[in-house]
């Protein structure tokens, strides 16, 4: 049920997970864990009517070093990527995101969406396909500043502007259409919290593998692109 506005339009059938809530395609979450609906939302379906954002609840500090940068390292099984995570300019999307980071969430999980040219999506289900359980949703932090440009991490989430819990997706190209536009539902984009520092040649194989459609997704890669472990960097 994840919705993004995707620069390529995608005509392919969304799943039954699946909510096609814009007339292109988006970084997507499903109902249990997140599902996408990046690359195949359909073309008449209505807009999204916003909900309310989740209530304010106190954030565990991210930690970050004196510049609020926090350094992960991202090891797959095609290699490893490094990132910093802006925890000055995303702080409850990055304070979120290191709390499954600590808890050893992300830890066997795949890159379920892989659309080359794209993005690739993952942080949300097994190698069996089961989606892993999450905690809350959180408040969409997507701003002006924060653009989904080539190597940027981004939170996936539904069509509900509030929706983001674990599944992440990393640019691979510059997608203007995925940037805030404003606070309206249909124009608030998706939140940019990071970017690859080293390892996009890893991302860039990744995005390359084939890929077949499946439950989850219609751009599954055949062969697993396994998470093995997403850490914090030695200080």
């Amino acid at each position: 049920m994840i919705v993004a506005v995707a620069a390529m339009a995608w005509t392919a059938g969304c799943s039954r997970e699946e909510e096609a809530a814009t007339p292109a395609t988006a970084p997507a979450e499903a109902p249990a864990a997140e599902v996408e609906n990046i690359e195949n939302a359909d073309k008449s379906a209505t807009t999204v009517v916003p909900a309310p954002a989740p209530a304010e609840t106190p954030e565990a500090a991210a930690a970050p070093n004196d510049a609020g940068l926090v350094t992960i390292i991202i090891d797959t099984n095609r290699g490893r990527i490094k990132a910093v995570l802006w925890a000055d300019k995303a702080p409850r999307t990055v304070a979120n995101f290191l709390r499954y980071v600590d808890a050893g969430f992300f830890d066997g999980l795949i890159f379920h969406r892989v659309m080359k040219g794209f993005m690739i999506q993952g942080g949300g289900f097994e190698q069996n396909l089961q989606k892993k359980a999450t905690s809350a949703p959180i408040r969409n932090e997507a701003s002006a500043d924060l653009r989904n440009d080539r190597g940027t991490l981004a939170m996936a989430r539904t069509g509900q502007p509030h929706s983001a819990t674990a599944q992440f997706y990393i640019n691979l190209v510059n997608n203007v259409s995925l940037n805030y536009r404003g606070p309206q539902a249909d124009k608030i984009g998706y939140c940019v919290f990071g970017k690859v520092v080293s390892g996009m040649d890893v991302v860039d194989k990744i995005a390359a593998v084939t890929v077949r459609r499946s439950q989850v997704s219609n751009a599954l890669p055949t062969s697993p692109v396994i998470i093995k472990s997403i850490r914090r960097a030695p200080k």
